[in-house]
């Protein structure tokens, strides 16, 4: 009897899975694909190395500020960070990323304070960056409307005439496995495809949604459903971080040149919990995680790198150093971070005054003027 038998619905039939995209083995193996050449320095591939490891660095460093009550939730990225280094470092200027709550990596390509995404769960801005400063928009929480955006803002870059340009841009739209069950994805899955529009859908299928593991989501593997949709999927090895620069560079230029959307399927493993709130060892089985480790991205890209020579013990001191520093930094530059006064919470809801947030404003104010009152 399997689990979906206890709970009352059907088993789901066992469908093969397909082979992924990939350029680097779980063993720091390099591995070639006629589709996909990539062609690295070293230097490159040190730089690749060093984002994985301060990405992941500042992760840990928010999971702990909430642990101790410096931030109210915290969507750990932990396991997904090849996914998101990768994507993020094939964007060019140009291209605008719209992200979910989680894409934290992809953040720290685009140049975003890290400081800024802490300000947001701490509860003291709304983001705090400007999207087109940095071609990464505000972190959208509900799930999967950002895809719609990306969508629209793709087909503005169509209407604008400057596809096959060098000033063309793409978009890229971030959303995990429990996503492409929601409205706002198929919704933007239609539009992208009957326009054509220039956007690349990027799925991090961590395996699950929230407690919901991926059989829930899908009876076929995710990247297919591209081809109900009319446009092109891929599955790739979401933590080989090759392998999604390689083909998240490949579809963006598709997209810059006029051939329209496509969909990646970044297969890897959300090694921590959902948010903060949330406890996975209530769902899932310490073995599957176990598992996973050996598939961690850092260290097969850690093999690659001392398997041939291209770094040696000095460097990987000093990043472990840098990335010490930058998360010393970050939880003294979020300790210090100044309360805005609760009233401004009302300041630009609407571009000029309304007369019920006047009314709720005052309320509010009331009530904490009440706590002033009883101290005395």
């Amino acid at each position: 009897m399997t689990i979906d038998s206890v709970r009352g619905a059907p088993d789901i039939p066992e469908v093969a899975e397909p082979e992924l995209i990939q350029l680097l083995t779980p063993e720091g193996e390099r591995v070639e694909h006629p589709d996909y050449p990539l062609d690295l320095s070293a230097e490159d591939v040190r730089d690749l190395y060093r984002d994985l490891v301060i990405v992941r660095r500042i992760d840990l460093e928010a999971v702990a500020l909430t642990r101790q009550g410096e931030l109210g939730l915290w969507a750990s990225l932990l396991g997904q960070e090849a996914a998101q280094v990768g994507s993020g470092r094939a964007l060019t200027e140009h291209d605008m990323a719209f992200p979910t709550y989680r894409e934290h990596g992809v953040a720290w390509c685009r140049e975003v304070e890290p400081l800024n995404l802490l300000g947001l769960f701490r509860g003291v801005n709304h983001g705090g960056w400007n999207p087109a400063d940095h071609g990464f928009h505000l972190y959208t929480v509900v799930i999967g409307s950002q895809t719609l955006h990306a969508t629209g803002y793709a087909m503005g870059i169509q209407r604008d005439g400057v596809l096959g340009t060098s000033s063309a841009g793409a978009t890229i739209a971030y959303f995990g496995d429990g996503a492409t069950s929601q409205g706002d994805v198929n919704e933007s899955f239609v539009f992208a495809s009957v326009f054509n529009a220039p956007v690349v859908f990027f799925c991090q299928n961590n395996q699950w949604a929230i407690s919901e593991p991926l059989e829930r989501q899908t009876r076929i593997p995710l990247y297919k459903r591209a081809n109900g949709y009319g446009f092109p999927g891929f599955r790739v090895d979401g933590n080989d971080v090759f392998a999604c620069l390689a083909v998240t560079r490949k579809a963006l230029e598709n997209a810059r040149t006029g051939q329209g959307p496509s969909l990646i399927e970044a297969y890897t493993y959300r090694m921590g919990a959902h948010t903060t709130s949330d406890d996975p060892t209530r769902y899932r089985l310490k073995a599957e995680e176990e598992a996973w480790k050996l598939k961690d991205p850092i260290e097969r890209l850690k093999a690659y790198l001392v398997r041939n020579e291209l770094a040696d013990s000095g460097f990987f001191a000093k990043v472990d150093d840098e990335a010490k520093q930058v998360a010393k930094d970050l939880r003294e530059a979020c300790l210090a971070l100044p309360d805005p006064e609760p009233l401004s919470m009302f300041d630009h809801v609407y571009a000029e005054r309304h007369p019920m947030m006047t009314e709720e404003q005052e309320q509010f104010a009331a009530y904490l003027a009440s706590f002033e009152e009883e101290a005395k």
